[in-house]
């Protein structure tokens, strides 16, 4: 059974970093492509990074470019996202996705419907 295990969030003041790690537990099929989603009060959820697994292949939402960095470690098959120079904006619950994709890159990760996820933790940035 996939679990997928966030760590990390919670508040800093604008300008500041955070970083967010996924692990995906029991994961047994093959490559994946994970990605970083958020959602803020009142509003849709959003994509904001995407990473193919076994290609290393990236995309990201244009609000977050310059930003944010999605990485991945494969031994641990753990997710990264390293937020800096974080907005008020950026305000949100995060959340953690996984699917499975074997010849996926970064732009077509961006495109799939996930299905499976983590519990989302919130990330607060103040002004």
């Amino acid at each position: 059974q996939v679990q997928l295990v966030q760590s990390g969030g919670g508040s800093v003041q604008a300008g500041g970093d955070l970083t967010l790690s996924c692990a995906a537990n029991g994961w047994t099929f093959g490559n994946k492509c994970m990605a970083w989603f958020r959602q803020a009060p009142g509003k849709e959820r959003e994509g904001v990074a995407f990473i193919s697994f076994s290609r290393i292949s990236t995309s990201y939402a244009d609000s977050v470019k310059g930003r944010f960095t999605i990485s991945r470690n494969e031994t641990k098959d753990t997710v990264y996202l390293k937020m800096t120079g974080l907005k008020p904006e950026d305000t949100a619950m995060y959340y953690c996705a996984a699917e499975s994709c074997l010849l996926c890159g970064g732009p077509v990760c961006a495109s799939l419907t996930y299905m499976f996820w983590d519990q989302g933790t919130q990330v607060t940035v103040s002004s």
